[in-house]
């Protein structure tokens, strides 16, 4: 018989009474939680994630030994650089003596209930060796079943810490299988979704463009579990990063079979300087998970957005009509007043003044004069935008107008008057795009500057309620005249937590305007600022084809509500396609309604329809759109050639389907779709609305229970490219129906 020495006795007791020790730290929402595994003094493991498990207990099971070391391999909550573990770390520091490893420990948690619905847990760790903390901190949001990840770090060492790499999250998978879908493109192609099996190494999306951050790609993804990405089954998990900045998704998949998926800002030429005492925080990862598919995860993110995510959520959006495309920079004010009267009377509820209005020593009449110089331009609007803006409201709509305060052109009295303010690297030219530089944000002076324009542009009149923030570049040879030369690697950081704050100012004195998010379209589509807006403007490209998918990839993950979806003119002035009104409106509905055009384009038929759709928008589609629950029939990137999708009550009552025809499907094809969300016992009637001169719904009217619509479902007649279809679904009283 084996005998057993007393060292290895005391080793196995040492082990023994160190997992009694343990303690198992529960994250949870209402249907899902995240479990982690603490001991006194060592690691804290991340256990689980997934369907909430009922009841108290939750025993811990170590995982196979790392071979040679014999270290248990269970993912730690937030690796660091230092020790066994070779997969990206989370946090990467340089100690004020040199050294380079960190070896992060339990030193204790904290649980708070915020509110009804919100429960923080603070998870802290503390190197072995050096006095640094770092605070992970969770936020369950219980009813929308989404956890918010951050992370806080401090030291009191001798002399500066340097962070050369800190992430808001590392979350470890265990599957046969990890399907990723992801988003890229740019101007006028943004969102565009892909998806791909992930082997053996790393999958990185990241920018480095520091603001436009999320034209190219966006900080956002799905991840399924063993198998591609299913609407109504399989699990799958989402993360999108609260960052307008550079950023990095690493997808690592090693020898184990585990996936790690480390997510934060991109450590790019961005080493950041901590002092003792001081402290870093990253931004928020917003984390949602699902086991049935991306609809329910979706749903979770949509209802998450309305309420914590954006302004105003909770109140419908109005439909309106932007000039930019109407009227470009060519325009006076008998130009825009005519607008005004002919939106007013089609029944759009909000005119927004887009580019042009400013500038005199630098008039604004195309892109290369006058941004920075926010007065009115006296010769195109003698009597101010207040005179445009009471004409507006006599008319019984609101006003808004477009500003782009973070930007300035050379030829201006502002890049004249501040050159200091500009960024630039040290003596190299300052480079233009889009024939503009980029203001200094770190710089105190250009954030009160901002703020100070924000105030002044909207003291032009009372009557102004919206406004359209616009950015319409990216950052090239970095350097801040404001900040030290040793810390201008802090330039990516600083810049957008002055942005930040900014929005802070103005959301503090403001708090009542609508503020639309844009950025040469989608280039900054983050829930880091769209938490200060209303709503973004997903894409220039105002085609409704193109739209059709942009606006498919966008609302997996970003709420309807917040979508600016707009009618243009045909042909289309992105793409010259010539698409029929009926399309284009059915399109535009699927999100925030407006129109894009000059509306004195509008005559006769197409006149006369587009009050008709607008009028049935307001009365019936708006409030399922922007408040209800989201349904994805039919994805655009399926390749039939269809799309379709809908959108519930939350009580069930009514619902809305819209269905589209994206290319010719044969004479003996027919498309077909079972509906969701409905309740089956119910009975509804269904009818087509926004209508064409052929029916596209031949039951004419249906009636029958909810559990049929789900389970046969309906026919329609849209065969033939740019055909579309719109249903109302509503429920019909219990005495009605017998």
């Amino acid at each position: 018989m084996k005998q057993i020495r007393p060292i290895a006795f005391i080793a196995a007791l040492f082990l023994s009474l160190l997992c009694q020790a343990q303690e198992m730290i529960r994250i949870s929402t209402s249907d899902h939680e995240m479990v982690m595994a603490a001991y006194n003094a060592g690691p804290v493991h991340f256990v689980y994630w997934g369907e909430k498990v009922q009841g108290d207990a939750f025993p811990f099971q170590p995982g196979k030994n790392q071979p040679d070391t014999q270290d248990d391999i269970t993912p730690r909550i937030y690796p660091s650089y230092g020790g066994r573990h070779y997969l990206t770390p989370a946090l990467r520091l340089t100690h004020s003596d040199g050294v380079l490893t960190t070896d992060l420990v339990y030193a204790g948690h904290t649980v708070s209930v915020l509110d009804e619905n919100r429960k923080e847990t603070v998870i802290s760790l503390k190197d072995r060796i050096y006095p640094v903390t770092v605070s992970v901190r969770f936020l369950a949001y219980q009813k929308e079943n989404v956890i918010a990840q951050s992370v806080t770090l401090s030291h009191s060492e001798p002399s500066q810490v340097v962070v050369e790499s800190i992430a808001s999250s590392f979350i470890p998978f265990h599957a046969d299988s990890y399907w990723l879908t992801h988003f890229n493109g740019t101007w006028a192609h943004e969102m565009q979704l892909e998806e791909e099996r992930l082997t053996h190494g790393q999958k990185v999306i990241e920018s480095k463009k520091g603001v436009r951050a999320t034209q190219s790609e966006n900080p956002s993804f799905i991840l399924s579990l063993d198998g591609p990405l299913a609407e109504d089954s399989g699990e799958v998990y989402a993360g999108a990063l609260a960052w307008s900045g550079n950023y990095r998704l690493v997808f690592e998949l090693d020898e184990t079979g585990r996936l790690g998926v480390t997510s934060g800002i991109n450590p790019f030429a961005s080493e950041l300087i901590l002092e003792p005492g001081k402290y870093l925080e990253t931004p928020q990862m917003i984390l949602s998970y699902s086991p049935a598919g991306a609809g329910q995860l979706s749903r979770n993110m949509h209802d998450w957005a309305r309420r914590y995510g954006m302004t105003h959520g909770d109140v419908l959006h109005p439909v309106l009509l932007n000039s930019w495309e109407g009227a470009y920079f060519t325009f006076d004010e008998k130009t825009i007043i005519d607008m005004i009267d002919k939106a007013a009377s089609a029944g759009v509820e909000m005119f927004v003044l887009d580019d042009g209005w400013f500038g005199n020593r630098h008039p604004r009449n195309g892109d290369n004069a006058g941004l920075g110089d926010w007065q009115v331009n006296r010769k195109k609007l003698p009597r101010g935008i207040d005179h445009l803006a009471d004409h507006a409201v006599s008319k019984g709509m609101r006003f808004g107008i477009w500003i782009e305060p973070e930007m300035v052109n050379p030829d201006s009295d502002l890049a004249h008057k501040h050159p200091e303010w500009i960024v630039r690297s040290g003596e190299r030219e300052v480079l233009t795009m889009r024939n503009q530089w980029l203001l200094d944000l770190t710089n105190p002076e250009v954030q009160d500057f901002i703020v100070k324009t924000f105030d002044e542009v909207l003291g032009q009149s009372d009557n102004i309620s919206y406004v359209k923030w616009d950015a319409n570049r990216h950052v090239d040879n970095v350097g801040s005249t404001y900040l030290p030369a040793d810390r201008q690697s802090h330039f990516w950081y600083e810049y957008v937590r002055r942005l930040y704050d900014v929005y802070e100012r103005i959301r503090a004195k403001h708090p009542d305007i609508m503020i639309q998010l844009c950025s040469s379209g989608g280039g900054r589509l983050d829930y880091g600022a769209l938490k200060y807006h209303d709503e973004f403007w997903a894409s220039d490209n105002t085609n409704a084809l193109d739209r059709i998918y942009i606006q498919h990839s966008t609302n997996l993950l970003f709420p309807a509500i917040a979508t600016g979806s707009h009618v243009s003119t045909s042909p289309n002035h992105q793409t010259d396609m010539l698409i029929p009104l009926k399309f284009r409106f059915d399109v535009a509905m699927g999100g925030r309604l407006g129109m894009e055009l000059q509306p004195s384009s509008l005559v006769g038929e197409e006149y006369e329809f587009s009050c008709k759709a607008i009028a049935v928008y307001k009365d019936f589609v708006r409030p399922l759109v922007q408040l209800g629950d989201l349904y994805r029939l039919e994805s655009p990137y399926s390749g039939t050639g269809w799309s379709s999708h809908m959108h519930v009550a939350k009580d069930k009552s009514e619902a809305v389907m819209f269905a589209y025809c994206m290319k010719y499907n044969g004479r003996t094809t027919f498309f077909s779709t079972r509906l969701k969300g409905l309740d089956p016992e119910s009975v509804y009637k269904v009818e087509e609305i926004n209508e064409g001169n052929v029916p596209s719904f031949p039951a004419g009217t249906l009636t029958s229970t909810g559990d049929y619509l789900m389970k046969v479902g309906l026919q329609l007649r849209i065969d033939k490219p740019f055909s579309s279809c719109v249903l109302k679904i509503s429920k019909i009283p219990c005495s009605d129906s017998q």
